[in-house]
């Protein structure tokens, strides 16, 4: 077993590599920056950062987010290094200013396939580091039912007490079910009341709790005509809470040529270590091939092709 100082000098190496590589343009180490970069777990990677701001005075995710804009690289490797609630409420406050119109498609990404009390902690994270308040951006920005559903799903997020109710999620299912069949048009305020004040574990214990009584999924419900736009948008979000390997698989499926690169990108990195392989294999069953190859043929078998498949593996 190595001793404490043997692992700190090689910390220490790593921090003399990616200095060289991000500060002096020196690209001979390339091999050794995809190891450190994807071998590494995110404590890991947190104290290569110290170590890094000890050794040159200068942080080192500063460093490389002056070099985003010109190298993709560059982008990559930030968020891979950044604490993951910081990086998810860049993610979102690039989805909701980033460009004219709002990314809902990555709203959604980030929202609902987050546990709450990591949904918690991101929404702290994006006030703090921009003054805002997540909710109220989102109620800002974004128009029609998504609306509605996105802001309750970020409500949420305060009901996390790490507990999940069999009772309660049989109560609610029971609930859901008026929703949809009381009348000529389903009860869409009963429904988001019942997404703002659930977690997201207690939202799929629901989930589970409507097919068992009802002997099919809620989210099939939601087809029907009379749930309208409400209903299909609904189905969505609902989809990415229940299903996140599916949802991700399906999304790197359908995304144009211009965006997959950017999607691949996200998903490979921030479910790194959570259900990538979920994924992959979900992508699997319908492309009939793995994301590696995705990666490949996207990336053109590039230093970054190398960097995401090591991920993948």
């Amino acid at each position: 077993m190595a001793s404490s100082s043997q692992i700190s000098k090689n910390y220490e190496m790593d921090c003399h590599y990616l200095h060289c590589f991000f500060s002096s343009n020196d690209s001979s180490n390339r091999q050794k920056i995809v190891k450190i970069l994807t071998s590494k777990n995110l404590e890991e990677l947190k104290l290569i950062r110290e170590l890094y701001q000890c050794a040159y005075g200068e942080d080192l995710l500063s460093l490389i987010n002056n070099l985003r804009e010109k190298n993709e690289f560059a982008r990559v490797v930030y968020l891979r290094l950044s604490e993951p609630n910081a990086r998810d409420a860049d993610i979102l406050r690039n989805a909701v200013f980033g460009s004219g119109s709002v990314n809902l498609s990555t709203v959604i990404e980030i929202l609902c396939s987050r546990p709450s009390l990591e949904l918690y902690s991101v929404k702290q994270a994006y006030f703090s580091i921009y003054n805002a308040n997540l909710e109220h951006d989102l109620a800002l920005k974004i128009n029609g039912s998504f609306k509605e559903i996105l802001v309750a799903v970020a409500k949420s997020s305060r009901c996390y007490n790490g507990k999940v109710s069999t009772s309660m999620a049989m109560c609610d299912s029971k609930t859901l079910y008026e929703a949809m069949e009381s009348g000529r048009c389903i009860d869409e305020k009963t429904i988001i009341s019942i997404m703002s004040q659930r977690s997201t574990e207690q939202l799929k214990s629901i989930f589970i709790s409507y097919k068992q009584l009802y002997g099919h999924e809620f989210s099939k419900s939601l087809k029907r005509n009379k749930c309208g736009q409400f209903g299909k948008e609904l189905r969505t979000i609902i989809r990415c809470i229940q299903y996140p390997d599916k949802y991700f698989a399906k999304k790197l499926r359908k995304s144009s040529n211009t965006d997959v690169r950017e999607v691949l990108v996200r998903t490979i990195i921030t479910r790194s270590g959570i259900d990538i392989k979920d994924i992959n294999q979900a992508y699997a069953n319908k492309a009939g091939n793995a994301l590696q190859s995705l990666v490949r043929r996207k990336f053109d078998d590039t230093f970054m092709a190398q960097f995401l498949v090591e991920l993948l593996n």
